[in-house]
């Protein structure tokens, strides 16, 4: 029992008192526990990926099924608190904090049950990718996740996802046949294609603003159990001859080959020389799926004297962790990214040139292929959008430092600066920073945003749902 009477933030910025005694009376209500600051396992539960955004709630829920999560939002909404919900706790912006709120966390909510016949797969709301593959990879099949195991789906998928297979069958959300949503009346719905098409259609692509998703139900495909993946890495004196047999082989790629480009500084991994520990390098992601590959990345293949060429035949699954290292947990991390619509070698120089001004060694910018499938949709099919993107270009700042750091803020925004220009006006909003107007939430939304509000209107018209990157209802 909470013993207690806490101050918990409130929907107008006023802290809310809430007596020991509504505590108890949503604890018994529950299956799943309450914790507060000091309690056994906190610590852990309130840590998330990006430190700089790093907060503190004063309150953690952590249902064990759809009903609590009902139980709670009603509790929440009707004493006015800041609610904020943590999947995997790794958004960018760190959303899943409500400072000095009340946090759910769907840590305990991890079930994934494949229908292999059906090639379906229902996954609980605080599952992390790694879960789906693990669970899935045993029948040979797969569904569209992102780049790096630890990222929660509900996050990833709310907010469109794309990963290693978005070329061959397109974003997460085209994936996506239904979820088991609580929204902000404390009611427990379906949304899907026929059922709720309205909010099914905003929730896909439109982020944490219209409820809580305790069940995703996924179209699964045929992929593995091996696919062609890994990196090639070159020194950055090979630039020309990298870029130029790198956007051959992009051109060219056929949808079962997803790429992609980093430009950063050589780890001290056990993969790299040890001569080449701490040098710029350029280093290329594949992830190949279908057949014939090696005639797929035959010209990356062909240049001579790689600083590494880690590509080959390897598990799916391991494959979705090959990133996992380039993102570690406890980092100060700003990013900024926009979709493209083409690249070119002048494009690529000048990400290399962005780099290499870079103010700490972790720090990279990025490119990534996407279009074949996300391109085969109708442009407001899902409230995702930005099919006519063909890359998605990036800088990730990423240093060690305690506090908000200028040096590196600011180089990371400069060279957003440098990549705008090429940009199609769109940008992901799963890797929008807090500090960013909502101008930005307009621009990744593009055509959709109009029709987002109105269903924000009909599902959440008070904004309860306002710890995200927010989509506010016309009132």
């Amino acid at each position: 029992m909470i013993a207690t009477t806490h101050g918990i933030a409130g929907l107008d910025g006023i802290q809310v008192p809430v007596t020991a005694a509504q505590l108890g009376s949503l604890e018994q209500r529950i299956d799943g526990r309450l914790i507060t600051a000091g309690q056994p396992g906190w610590d852990d539960t309130v840590l998330i990926w990006n430190a700089m955004w790093a907060a503190r709630p004063a309150l953690v829920v952590q249902p064990r099924s759809a009903r609590d999560v009902a139980t709670t939002i009603s509790f929440a909404r009707d004493l006015g608190l800041l609610t904020s919900i943590k999947g995997g706790g790794h958004n960018i912006a760190g959303t899943a904090i409500a400072d000095g709120g009340l946090m759910i966390d769907m840590s305990a909510m991890r079930d994934v049950v494949v229908e292999p016949d059906a090639r379906r797969v229902h996954v609980a709301g605080g599952c992390l990718l790694g879960d789906v593959d693990a669970a899935t990879q045993p029948y040979g099949l797969a569904t569209v996740m992102g780049l790096v195991s630890e990222v929660g789906v509900a996050g990833l998928t709310l907010g469109g996802g794309f990963g290693n297979l978005c070329r061959r069958f397109g974003w997460a959300v085209d994936n996506l046949e239904s979820v088991e949503i609580v929204t902000a009346d404390g009611q427990i719905r379906v949304a899907s294609e026929r059922e709720n098409p309205d909010l099914f259609w905003a929730i896909r692509g439109g982020g944490g603003n219209f409820g809580v998703v305790t069940r995703f139900t996924f179209r699964l495909h045929n992929v593995g159990p091996s696919v062609l993946g890994g990196l090639m890495v070159w020194g950055i004196d090979r630039a020309d001859d990298v870029y130029s047999a790198y956007l051959e082989v992009a051109e060219r790629a056929p949808r079962e080959l997803m790429t992609g480009l980093i430009n950063t500084t050589a780890p001290p991994a056990p993969f790299v020389p040890v001569e080449w520990h701490g040098k710029p390098i350029i280093a290329v992601l594949v992830c190949h799926s279908g057949s014939n590959p090696e005639r797929d990345i035959a010209p990356l293949r062909r240049l001579a004297d790689p600083v590494a060429d880690l590509v080959t035949e390897l598990p799916y699954v391991a494959q979705q962790q090959l990133l996992d290292e380039m993102e570690p947990k406890g980092f100060n991390q700003y990013w900024k990214t926009e979709y493209l619509p083409a690249i070119s070698g002048e494009y690529l120089h000048m990400a290399l040139d962005a780099a290499m001004r870079k103010r700490s060694p972790n720090s990279y910018t990025i490119t990534l292929q996407l279009g074949g499938a996300i391109a085969d949709r109708d442009p407001g099919d899902g409230a995702v959008g930005n099919r006519d993107a063909a890359f998605i270009g990036g800088v990730a700042a990423m240093w060690e430092d305690v506090g908000f750091d200028t040096e590196h803020v600011g180089w990371a925004r400069q060279t957003w600066g440098r990549i705008k220009p090429y940009s199609t006006g769109g940008n992901y909003v799963n890797f929008q920073m807090p500090d960013e107007g909502n101008s930005r939430t307009v621009a990744a939304y593009g055509a959709n945003y109009d029709r987002l509000r109105q269903v924000k209107d009909d599902c959440d018209p008070h904004n309860f749902f306002r710890t995200n990157r927010n989509i506010m209802p016309t009132a």
